[in-house]
């Protein structure tokens, strides 16, 4: 899939836009001027696969703490930055990897400035995020409401205020919480500018609510070819936000390798726990990294001849299953056995 073409940009040891791949993002909500907690979570984030990590920054202490933090992980942090232009002048020097701040909201010209010369000067770049709550008084009154438009120039005015201090290294996000309004601000961004585009749903919801919100919003664009990272905002923990962009990244053809896990729904003819075996199997192949398709089906009918793409699956019957290989039959197993025969052939393959 040819995707839009968009300005390249360095971000720790990632790069954002151009050729570089999609990178999927996630934020600690653990408290920053804590780093024994903040580091611990980030590392589990690193663990499932997080590309870059993005922390909160209220306050001086919080600024500080992102010297100890930075030096204990292993992927880039990202300071996140409202009204203070001092906390991102003390996060650059204490070695952040990117900014999250919007030019308008953290004071006067000089102001500004100092912050653009700064991240210039340590090759840092900034993220301006704009969302349907940040839109300025001026441009909410011209549209009425936060369409599209209005959030697009909202985002590109915060744009021209960094280029006119020759400050050039910029990631765009334009999010909210409604999908539509999400997917035809980006649409209309990727035309108006080259920056690389940050995409979310912002307020998403739960684990549940916002995988599905995150997941029509951000699949719709990447499947047009627009975006370069993603961050999916769940009220969950953090975790599960890496696990769904990773599988939005897979489901659109942004990601290759590693477990391809499909099952068939139930039906009438299922004689086994098929969604006990289903979840049962998908939970532990969490922690496998080979590069394998796996397939749980309920019957003969949806088994081997269904399924006969996956490396390796079962097909159930009145309870007891089949498990085969690409297609072929390579033995039988009484039910309570299923999972257990299945996970020592795939620790072999």
């Amino acid at each position: 899939m040819k995707r839009a073409e968009t300005k390249k940009v360095k971000i720790g040891n990632i790069y954002l836009g151009g050729d570089a791949p999609v990178s999927v993002q996630s934020m600690t909500n653990t408290d920053t001027r804590d780093v024994i907690s903040t580091v611990s979570q980030i590392k589990d984030l690193e663990s499932m696969g997080c590309d870059i990590i993005r922390c909160a920054v209220p306050d001086m202490e919080a600024a500080d703490a992102i010297k100890n933090i930075v030096k204990q992980i292993n992927i880039p942090l990202v300071a996140d930055i409202h009204f203070d232009y001092r906390l991102a002048l003390e996060s650059i020097k204490n070695g952040v990897s990117a900014l999250r701040i919007n030019p308008g909201n953290i004071g006067s010209r000089d102001r500004i400035e100092a912050v653009a010369k700064a991240a210039k000067e340590r090759r840092i770049p900034i993220r301006i995020g704009v969302n349907s709550g940040s839109l300025e008084k001026d441009i909410l009154s011209k549209y009425g409401k936060p369409t599209p438009e209005a959030l697009v120039e909202s985002a590109l005015r915060n744009v021209e205020i960094l280029n006119q201090f020759d400050f050039d290294d910029i990631v765009i996000s334009i999010k909210s919480s409604d999908v539509m309004t999400m997917v035809e601000s980006y649409k209309l961004a990727s035309i108006k500018t080259k920056y690389p585009l940050h995409l979310g749903v912002t307020e998403s919801g739960t684990v549940w609510r916002g995988t599905i919100k995150s997941s029509v919003g951000i699949g719709t664009l990447l499947c047009q070819g627009i975006g370069d990272t993603i961050r999916i905002s769940l009220t969950g923990d953090p975790l599960e936000e890496i696990k769904v962009g990773k599988e939005i990244l897979k489901s659109c053809g942004y990601l290759k390798g590693g477990i391809d896990f499909v099952s068939c729904p139930t039906c009438g003819r299922t004689e086994i726990d098929l969604i006990g075996i289903a979840t049962e199997v998908e939970k532990k192949l969490a922690s496998c990294n080979k590069n394998i398709k796996v397939a749980v089906m309920g019957c003969v009918v949806n088994g081997p001849g269904e399924a006969k793409e996956a490396d390796i699956g079962i097909a159930g019957g009145k309870g007891e299953g089949l498990i085969f290989k690409k297609g072929v039959i390579i033995k039988k197993v009484k039910e309570d056995k299923l999972v257990e025969e299945l996970m020592k052939e795939i620790e072999n393959m």
